[in-house]
């Protein structure tokens, strides 16, 4: 049973709750990072959508408004690779997310350096590759969550069981998570922790536009769907831009005229400058769970009441 005195997610990070902030594009700048942290949790900036200059600035700028640990997220598919790795050595971040790639890849460089590093998988096969390389942590992620996904389609109570029973690893649950029920519902099944994307996407200090984080609010069941399977599984809102995606599969499976719809900046369009119906908005299935745009730390005062106040009841 959960015990917020004992924790190997708490532990590991140095933080009061088990709780990380997913690094999302085009949402999760310094305010969103630091604001998290400053509640207890884990606040991570997303490189994702940074250039190199503007994340070293948001590095900086994170340190300034926290004196809590924060970490970045790094898609290992992304350009500037590299350097994005030099940046966040030479300016001192201590704990890094790596996702969309080999975890061998930076895992050892990182962890001479000092830091605590974890990776994103989404099944157990993947999780077991993590251990091999060595992070500090697994992050396991359902087919439920927003953005770019596994295309196994494992849902997060199949997936976290399943990867518990092959690592000891500390372990962290991801996607289909922004209800403090959902948080311990995760744990029960074997997590050590959270990541929680969407919820924290809705935020008043998310970086993304306010056109966007207001139609998260409005999102009702159904309206998400994964699509682009044969370039990077992504789950989007089936707005105008998705019907277009989705006529072209009607028409055939062509690799190429998918590549040319979704053009370059789409998502940059969707999110960060509020385009609802050209741009591409990604976001998890829990989105149909929330309801209002929220300050962090409100967000947090529900997560933590309702983790507390759930119970399993008897039978």
């Amino acid at each position: 049973m959960y015990s917020e005195e004992q924790n190997k997610i708490t532990k590991l990070f140095e933080i009061q709750y088990p709780i990380i902030q997913g690094g999302m594009i085009w949402h999760s700048g310094w305010r969103l990072a630091s604001a998290v942290s400053n509640c207890g949790g884990l606040g991570l900036i997303g490189a994702g959508s940074m250039y190199p200059d503007i994340l070293r600035e948001n590095i900086q700028k994170c340190k300034a408004a926290t004196d809590k640990p924060f970490g970045v997220n790094v898609p290992m598919l992304y350009p500037n690779l590299e350097e994005i790795i030099n940046i966040i050595l030479e300016e001192g971040v201590k704990i890094v997310f790596t996702s969309a790639g080999n975890p061998k890849t930076y895992t050892e460089t990182l962890k001479k350096e000092g830091l605590k590093v974890a990776h994103v998988v989404s099944s157990a096969k993947f999780a077991l590759k993590c251990e091999e390389a060595g992070v500090d942590a697994v992050v396991a992620e359902g087919f439920e969550a927003g953005g770019h996904n596994g295309r196994e389609e494992t849902t997060t109570f199949c997936l976290i069981p399943n990867v518990r029973k092959h690592i000891s690893t500390p372990l962290i649950a991801a996607g289909g998570i922004a209800l403090g029920s959902q948080m311990k519902a995760a744990m029960i099944l074997g997590a050590d922790g959270v990541q929680i994307g969407s919820r924290f996407a809705a935020t008043e200090e998310a970086s993304a536009h306010d056109n966007w984080k207001q139609k998260i609010a409005e999102l009702r069941e159904g309206d998400t769907q994964l699509t682009l399977k044969e370039l990077a599984p992504v789950r989007m809102v089936k707005n105008k831009f998705f019907q277009e995606i989705d006529q072209l599969y009607e028409n055939g499976r062509n690799v190429e005229n998918l590549k040319a719809t979704l053009g370059r900046a789409r998502a940059k369009r969707g999110m960060f400058e509020g385009d609802l119906e050209e741009g591409e908005l990604e976001i998890g299935q829990v989105s149909s769970l929330i309801e209002e745009v929220l300050p962090v730390q409100k967000v947090f005062e529900n997560l933590l009441k309702e983790f507390r106040e759930t119970e399993c009841p008897d039978f």
